[in-house]
């Protein structure tokens, strides 16, 4: 199913005919209903393409806020190195 949220055929689906490497991206390659030329997308604007190991463990979530790690941050830039 294509997943990217501005192609004109979000949420159609196609069977692959392969994934390969082609122009150092991965890309899935398939037929277009009534079509004979192979289309093609980038695996990343589909489903096909597993979740890396941090975005199945979070869901999504964020551990911390994002003012709370730049209060951190400016904390640890003012102390002097022991």
């Amino acid at each position: 199913m294509i997943t990217h949220p501005f192609h004109p055929d979000r949420g159609a689906e196609y069977s692959y005919v392969r994934v390969r490497v082609s122009w150092g991206e991965e890309r899935v390659y398939y037929y277009r209903d009534g079509e004979q030329a192979l289309s093609w997308l980038p695996l990343s604007w589909t489903d096909l393409l597993s979740l890396d190991a941090f975005e199945q463990q979070s869901s999504g979530r964020a551990h911390f806020r994002a003012s709370d790690l730049l209060a951190a941050r400016r904390f640890l830039d003012g102390r002097e190195e022991c």
